[in-house]
């Protein structure tokens, strides 16, 4: 079976892989100049993720402190751009360290060129990173 290409797939495929907690194929998803925004993160917390390298550090310790179950309500739209698409989804598990449901609502635009990630703004509630076990990014908030 060949890799996925098309935005769509790429970005389901890429779900599969954070379910299975598989960080490091997750990462491989990405093009070595590929940038992750986070438009609205709070004070402390990373706003821009330039190059692959900086997206794997960020990612790295992401199942030791959310432990994701699924992704409902994922919807994925084109754009007037191949290359773009904008997700609607829900993140839902539980949050490692307090054992407490972790339910979180995205939105993204995400660009993918030659079937790697190249651009992803993750518009995400601020405020659900103030529940203890949430932070995973070393910030000194």
């Amino acid at each position: 079976m060949s890799a996925p290409t098309s935005p769509a797939d790429v970005y389901r495929h890429s779900l599969r892989l954070l379910l299975d907690k598989d960080i490091p194929a997750w990462v491989g998803l990405w093009a070595e100049d590929g940038l992750m925004e986070f438009p609205f993160a709070p004070d402390g917390w990373p706003r821009r993720l330039e190059g692959k390298e900086a997206i794997a550090a960020y990612m790295r310790p992401y199942p030791d402190h959310i432990d994701l179950h699924d992704f409902p309500d994922l919807r994925i739209h084109q754009t007037t751009d191949p290359e773009t698409i904008v997700v609607e989804m829900r993140g839902v598990g539980r949050l490692v360290q307090t054992d407490s449901p972790f339910d979180m609502t995205y939105i993204a635009v995400v660009t993918v060129q030659d079937g790697l990630l190249t651009s992803y703004r993750d518009y995400w509630n601020p405020l659900a990173v103030l529940e203890p076990g949430t932070d995973f990014t070393g910030s000194t908030r």
